[in-house]
């Protein structure tokens, strides 16, 4: 009913805010990079406009104001920028369009912006490389010889150089339908690394070095549902649900939606932290009505980690290892897990058992055995 009802103002909103009567201009305002919003002095159409964002009143200017960010220009149809004016501008005139059309394919394929904005900036790498070469009239021996480079000149990982070949593959197989270009183009062996965890007593001495509620919350939920951090950044209010103890996670890592247990454990502080906060859509807000952004958590975990006296080299995502690598000391079913966490194929959910194999780390060496 809630995601019915948030829907409907969406709607309502662009319903009233006809062209003939409203207008919206991008600017910059206190240093803050903003969109005007120009309407009739009509008060329903300013309680919508503040049930689906937060919009600010200029005195200065008599116009209501709401912050540039990716949330807003979506609810007002604007163009998202997910890639710089400055790498557009360092691409030949004469691979422009070519630069476009790989963006435009993805767009229309459905890719996730995640996808469109690394394509975009792998496949801008090769443009720089040849300046005013076509990137049309390169052959798979030129291009083969550009890996290289990368490999040999660049000193590119091999994870780095699998992306970069993803990008320009895109390009030929499904702009330029070159469907055998690469079939000659080796790709590098991957490394297979294991997720790396933390222990329980280091992920509650991380939680207990986060004096700031809000960012222990995130902490909690990140580690308590396994989330990934974009997932923790995109949650709304109308996700959680406590009468079942269940959160929807939408439209995650492979466009694809999952339920995850709420954990017992923080819903009296999830209420006392709404109470306090009132976030509006966005679960998560920061500092302009959106939601937090993934930089802002990222260094949340990483100051809780200096304070907590932590020196392993991991990211947030630990977290979420951490979640899958103690379900299964805990004898959870992998295949319980893989659902949780939205793996698609198990053997990512396997990687696991690697690292958490109690039977195996009670096998004695023969070393000990000898004294």
């Amino acid at each position: 009913m809630i995601i019915y009802f948030t829907q409907l103002l969406l709607f309502n909103l662009r319903t009233m805010f006809n062209p003939n009567n409203y207008s919206i201009k991008q600017d910059v305002y206190k240093n803050k990079s903003i969109i005007w919003v120009h309407f009739p002095n009509d008060l329903e159409l300013r309680n919508q406009l503040k049930s689906v964002t937060k919009a600010y009143w200029s005195r200065s200017n008599t116009c209501w104001y709401v912050f540039d960010t990716k949330h807003n220009q979506k609810l007002f149809n604007l163009p998202i920028q997910l890639v710089g004016k400055e790498i557009l501008m360092k691409i030949d005139s004469v691979n422009i369009e070519a630069f476009m059309n790989l963006q435009n394919k993805i767009i229309l394929k459905g890719y996730s912006d995640s996808t469109l904005r690394t394509y975009s900036i792998e496949f801008a790498q090769l443009l720089y490389f040849i300046k005013d070469f076509h990137v049309n009239n390169m052959t798979s021996t030129m291009l083969s010889s550009y890996f290289l480079y990368c490999h040999k000149e660049l000193n590119l990982s091999e994870n780095q150089i699998h992306s970069r070949i993803n990008a320009v593959k895109f390009y030929f197989q499904h702009v330029m339908h070159f469907s055998n270009f690469f079939i000659d183009i080796p790709r590098p062996k991957k490394p297979l690394s294991l997720p790396k965890s933390l222990t329980s007593q280091e992920i509650s001495r991380i939680i207990a070095a986060t004096s700031n509620s809000k960012h222990k919350l995130i902490l909690k939920m990140v580690y308590g549902m396994g989330l990934r951090v974009s997932e923790v950044v995109n949650l709304k209010i109308e996700n959680i649900n406590s009468s079942q103890m269940v959160v929807h996670i939408e439209n995650a890592k492979g466009k694809k939606d999952r339920f995850v247990n709420l954990p017992t454990s923080i819903l009296e502080e999830l209420r006392v932290y709404y109470k306090h906060y009132l976030p509006t859509i966005f679960l998560f807000e920061g500092m302009y009505g959106a939601q937090i952004s993934i930089r802002t958590v990222q260094a949340v975990f990483k100051n809780a980690m200096n304070k907590a006296g932590i020196t392993k080299r991991v990211g947030i995502h630990c977290l979420r290892h951490s979640y899958a690598t103690h379900l299964l000391e805990q004898g959870t079913d992998v295949r319980y897990i893989q659902d949780l966490l939205g793996h698609n194929n198990i053997k990512t959910t396997m990687l696991y058992t690697h690292v958490t194999d109690v039977t195996k780390r009670n096998i004695q060496s023969p070393l000990d055995t000898l004294f």
